[in-house]
């Protein structure tokens, strides 16, 4: 034991974990809550998930749970972990573990009933705090309070030997050290993790996807991705990372504070890679990332280079989003500010004509409906969006144009 209590927390009072907490009580100590949740919560952060430990071995934590009316769902039974859904909310419940064997990619474990054994198996010290639900009693094993104090992020024990344990542990420093991190850099870990950036070769490529996209939503990931670019972590799964990264991530995050803009993950993606299409789709289906973000980040680097003379005619042919991200991305400062005051609270606007108005216009119909709409749309475009009456007169236009053309005929 510490001395510290867990503040006071809404999330300590929720109905669901007492009666999870209440399940899981035994003659010789209750579950205690683990990781994130007591971290975040001594930090004065917003705590999303709940997760417990247990010195009960997983079927008797099943057992337990239905015991008590809690739907009991077995999500890594082999693993220790039993999923408590109560009162609407999830809880992790996780029986103390020791590794028995593992590759750097996985670990075959034992259920342990020693609380210290278990915190030493896990990555990083202000990960390993443990507090009792109920007097809020922290459980400090290997100095995670005072980690915690001086915002460093330390590896328990030997850092080689816990990124043997798995090699994913070198993307989730970086991360937690973005996030967490603003104290002095341990140059061990640092070490330990560029003379391990080899094995992440070994990874599946969605799980260093999963960290990569985490680290870079971070509101300020900068430092991070400097150290990495610096120590060659990028070096074995993004050999396309283009040389002024570092440069290029600074400087989208400098204008993202000027504009006052949430982080967007397309742009901060495509910070690390050069202005290419296909780069930009050869990375994204080597990483599997979804649909949708592969989307985004090949439409950025294929639209022509923005300015405030197109900038509303890519918001109009892609998105607004799209637009917005392409001008922060690369423009210069001064044609950025006037494309930005182009997008600024603007809508983006139907075409407002349609093919039966051109036909009552005298246009025959057929395939010249289609073209003559097209070219109608582009000046209108080029125009900036005139209103209405303006698309009225290119129609008219068009409509004596085919007149004069049947008259010819």
């Amino acid at each position: 034991m510490s001395g510290t209590i867990l503040p006071a927390a809404e999330w300590r009072e929720a109905d669901g974990l007492k009666r999870v907490v209440a399940a899981l009580q035994h003659d010789h100590g209750g579950p205690r809550i683990v990781g994130g949740a007591v971290r975040d919560t001594l930090l004065g952060l917003p705590v999303t998930d709940v997760d417990l430990a247990t010195t009960l071995h997983p079927d008797v934590v099943i057992d337990r749970l239905e015991a008590a009316r809690i739907k009991a769902v077995p999500t890594g039974i082999d693993h220790g972990t039993v999923t408590a859904v109560s009162d609407g909310k999830t809880y992790e419940v996780t029986t103390l573990r020791r590794d028995v064997t593992t590759d750097g990619r996985r670990a075959t474990v034992a259920f342990a009933t020693d609380w210290r054994e278990d915190a030493a198996r896990r990555d990083f010290t202000i990960n390993a705090l443990y507090a009792d639900p109920t007097t809020g009693e922290v459980f400090d094993y290997f100095g995670g309070l005072a980690d915690l104090e001086k915002r460093a992020v330390r590896f328990i024990g030997d850092a080689n030997e816990r990124i043997a344990e798995d090699h994913l542990r070198i993307l989730r420093y970086f991360r937690f050290l973005a996030r967490f991190g603003t104290g002095i850099v341990d140059s061990n870990a640092i070490a330990a993790c560029s003379a391990a950036a080899n094995k992440l070769l070994a990874l599946s490529r969605e799980r260093i996807a999963s960290e990569l996209l985490k680290l870079l939503g971070l509101p300020d990931p900068r430092q991070a991705v400097s150290l990495m670019v610096e120590h060659n972590i990028f070096a074995t799964f993004l050999p396309e990372l283009k040389e002024d990264a570092v440069q290029s991530v600074d400087r989208l995050l400098t204008r993202e504070h000027v504009y006052e803009m949430s982080p967007s993950l397309p742009a901060r993606i495509l910070t690390l890679l050069a202005r290419d299409a296909e780069v930009a789709q050869k990375v994204a289906m080597r990483l599997k990332l979804s649909n949708a973000i592969r989307a985004d980040i090949v439409a950025r680097v294929s639209v022509k280079m923005p300015s405030v003379h197109n900038i509303r005619a890519i918001a109009y042919d892609e998105s607004v989003s799209c637009a917005r991200d392409a001008a922060m991305l690369f423009t210069d400062d001064n044609e950025l500010s006037a494309s930005m005051a182009m997008l600024e609270d603007w809508i983006v606007p139907e075409f407002p004509i349609k093919g039966g108005e051109l036909v009552r216009r005298g246009l025959p119909v057929g395939p010249l409906v289609a073209q003559t709409l097209k070219a109608i749309e582009s000046k209108w475009i080029a125009e900036n969006f005139p209103v209405v009456d303006r698309v009225n007169e290119l129609a008219d236009q068009a409509g004596a144009d085919a007149t004069l053309s049947a008259k010819k005929v």
